[in-house]
């Protein structure tokens, strides 16, 4: 695994002057994992049913928790932030590390209701201090994202980023406003480039 130290101290320290961070990024951008570095004191995945069944009641399951309270996805339950407010300002014990795509909703969500007691971190994809100068020309070939920089060929790197980007414009231009048919957007032959040379 690719340590992502600065992305990490950076996160800390949100974390320390903050009762909520919210770490946002594009899907795949390497969230969940960066998360999982630091030590929780509770985690909910609301992509699991039985994490997602926990919060049906949120104020019961939340209020009485102490210390690093993670939810990941948290998109999904955008009825969760006037929770967090009135729980972080009755409990000081409490910390909220929250993950999410992007997407105007959330930010609008949190903004709203978490005003001066969140803090924000965009995480994006490897950057040249992760990967080391000696795999610049991978970073720039391939991209940062996690699981197209660390796939074992060039031609699956590709096919990752060909099935990425079909998804990203399906899926999350909506979710930014944006309201084009994703056939508007990729032609019938879209494909990503092949590599030529040694990388």
């Amino acid at each position: 695994m690719i340590q992502r130290k600065r992305d990490l101290e950076h996160l800390l320290e949100l974390i320390d002057l903050f009762p909520v961070t919210a770490v946002l990024g594009s899907r795949q951008s390497g969230k969940t994992t960066l998360v999982n570095q630091i030590k929780s004191d509770h985690y909910f995945d609301l992509e699991n049913p039985r994490d997602l069944a926990r919060l049906d009641n949120p104020q019961l399951t939340l209020e009485n928790l102490t210390g690093l309270i993670v939810i990941d996805e948290i998109q999904r339950k955008p009825d969760l932030f006037p929770l967090l407010r009135f729980l972080v300002d009755k409990n000081s014990s409490q910390r909220y590390l929250i993950l999410g795509s992007a997407s105007k909703d959330l930010l609008k969500h949190s903004s709203e209701s978490l005003a001066g007691r969140i803090g924000y971190y965009h995480l994006a994809g490897f950057s040249m201090e992760d990967v080391g100068s000696e795999n610049w020309r991978l970073l720039m070939l391939r991209g940062g994202y996690p699981l197209s920089f660390l796939a074992q060929e060039n031609k699956h790197s590709f096919l990752w980023l060909e099935q990425y980007i079909t998804t990203f414009l399906e899926k999350d231009i909506p979710q930014l406003g944006i309201m084009i048919p994703s056939t508007s957007l990729l032609d019938d032959d879209f494909s990503l480039p092949r590599a030529t040379g040694q990388f």
